[in-house]
C-alpha cells in the first residue's frame, strides 16, 4: 500500500520501534503534570519540589516537545499504513478533542468559581472577573479561544499545533531540512518583531503558538529525522558536558532571582541583559535550558531502563498515558487546594496534605481511565 501513497516511502523509513510505545515519554509527561499541578498552587512550598525554580524552563516544554514527538510516531505511522486522508482526518479530530476539552474545562472552573466564591472571590488570580462582569462576550471569546482563564491558556496553543500537524507532515516528509529551517525561521522572526495573537479583553496568548511551535516541530523532527542524525552528537561527552555546564548557569542564575543573598555573585550586567526571561514567546533562554535538561534525561535514562517498571514510575506513565484529561482534572485540583488553603489553613502540614492527597487523585483517576479503555477495546463497536 505505501508504494501508491505520495510520501509514505519516506514515512515508512521512519523508526516506529514496532507498536511499542516509548515509556519514557508517558513518564516524562507524568512527572511534568505533578509539576503543573503543584506549580498551579499558589504559595505552595512543594512547588519548590518542581523544576521551575531551578532553571529557566518549566515543564511546559516538556509537553510542547514531546506532543510534537508522539504527533510524528502517531500520524507518521498512520500516513504509512493509511494515506493522508486518515491522517488528516486523525490530526483533526485530536485538535477537535482538545478544543471540546478547553471549553467543558473552561465551563466547570468558572462553575467551580462561582460556587464556592459567587462571583466575586477568587475571580481575580484566576481572570475569570471578565467573565462575571460580561458573561456573553466571554463566552464568544472562549469559543475563539480569545479568552482564556488562569491555567487554561496552553490549551488553545495546542489546538492550533494539532491542526497545523498535517501541513508539517506534508513539509516533513518532503524536505525535512526545510521543515526545521521554515520552523526556526519564524521563531528568530517572533523573536526580533515580537508578532502574536490577540487575546480579549486585550493583550495577546499567553503561550505564543508562533513561537511554541519550534519545540513542537523539533519533537516531530527528531522523531522523524534527528535521532538518527544526532545520535552521535548527543551521545557524545562534549555535548553532555556542555549541557551540564548550560543548567549549572541557569540554575545559579535563577538561584539569584529567588535569594537576595546571592544577587551579589551575579554580574549587574549579565542580569540585564538575560532579563527578563520571556515565557510567552519561549525566550532562547528557556530552550536551550530544556534542550539541555533533554540531553541529560536521555542519558540518564536509556530505552531499557528498567527504573521504568517501579511502581512510583508505572504511576507517571499512567498519568502520562491520559495527560489531557488528567491536566484539566489537575486544574480543577489546583483550585480546589488553594481554596482549601485560604480558607482553612495555609500552613506547611496542609500544604503537603492537599498536594500529595492531589497528586494521589490525579493517579487514581489515571488508572482507571487506562484499564477502562482496555475493556473498552475488547468490547465490540455497537456504533
Amino acid at each position: 500500500m505505501t508504494e501508491h501513497l505520495p510520501g509514505a516511502a519516506k514515512v515508512a523509513a521512519f523508526r516506529m520501534q514496532g507498536d511499542r510505545r516509548d515509556l519514557r515519554l508517558d513518564a516524562c509527561r507524568g512527572l511534568a503534570l505533578w509539576f503543573i499541578f503543584l506549580d498551579h498552587i499558589p504559595n505552595n512550598a512543594l512547588a519548590w519540589l518542581t523544576i521551575r525554580n531551578y532553571g529557566f524552563s518549566d515543564t511546559t516544554e516538556v509537553f510542547v516537545f514531546v506532543s510534537g514527538y508522539t504527533c510524528m510516531l502517531a500520524y507518521g505511522g498512520a500516513l504509512r499504513t493509511q494515506g493522508w486522508p486518515t491522517t488528516v482526518t486523525r490530526a483533526f479530530r485530536r485538535g477537535w478533542e482538545i478544543y471540546v476539552a478547553f471549553l467543558l474545562l473552561l465551563i466547570a472552573y468558572l462553575a467551580l468559581i462561582w460556587v464556592v466564591g459567587r462571583g466575586n472571590e477568587f475571580v481575580d488570580e484566576t481572570n475569570t472577573a471578565v467573565f462575571f462582569r460580561n458573561p456573553g462576550a466571554a463566552i464568544l471569546r472562549a469559543m475563539a479561544m480569545q479568552y482564556t482563564p488562569v491555567n487554561t491558556d496552553v490549551l488553545p496553543t495546542f489546538v492550533l499545533l494539532h491542526l497545523a500537524f498535517p501541513g508539517l507532515l506534508w513539509l516533513l516528509t518532503r524536505s525535512a531540512v526545510a521543515a526545521l529551517t521554515a520552523s526556526l525561521l519564524l521563531y528568530v522572526l517572533v523573536q526580533a518583531f515580537g508578532w502574536n495573537l490577540p487575546a480579549w479583553p486585550g493583550g495577546e496568548w499567553y503561550f505564543n503558538p508562533l513561537a511554541w511551535q519550534v519545540l513542537f516541530v523539533l519533537g516531530a523532527w527528531y522523531a522523524y529525522k534527528g535521532s538518527g542524525q544526532l545520535r552521535a552528537i548527543l551521545q557524545s561527552r562534549a555535548a553532555l558536558m556542555l549541557a551540564i555546564l548550560y543548567l549549572a548557569f541557569s540554575l545559579a542564575v535563577t538561584l539569584s532571582w529567588q535569594f537576595k543573598g546571592l544577587e551579589g555573585f551575579m554580574p549587574a550586567a549579565l542580569s540585564k541583559l538575560i532579563y527578563p526571561v520571556d515565557k510567552s514567546n519561549l525566550d532562547p533562554l528557556r530552550l536551550l535550558h530544556f534542550l539541555s535538561l533533554a540531553i541529560l534525561v536521555s542519558r540518564l535514562t536509556p530505552p531499557d531502563w528498567h527504573g521504568l517498571m517501579k511502581p512510583w514510575m508505572m504511576a507517571m506513565i499512567r498519568c502520562g498515558e491520559n495527560s489531557l484529561p488528567i491536566y484539566c482534572f489537575g486544574v480543577l485540583l489546583s483550585f480546589i487546594c488553594h481554596v482549601v488553603l485560604v480558607r482553612f489553613s495555609g500552613s506547611f502540614t496542609t500544604q503537603v496534605v492537599v498536594s500529595v492527597a492531589g497528586v494521589a487523585l490525579m493517579v487514581v483517576a489515571a488508572t482507571v481511565m487506562t484499564e477502562t479503555a482496555k475493556l473498552d477495546r475488547r468490547g465490540p463497536k455497537l456504533f
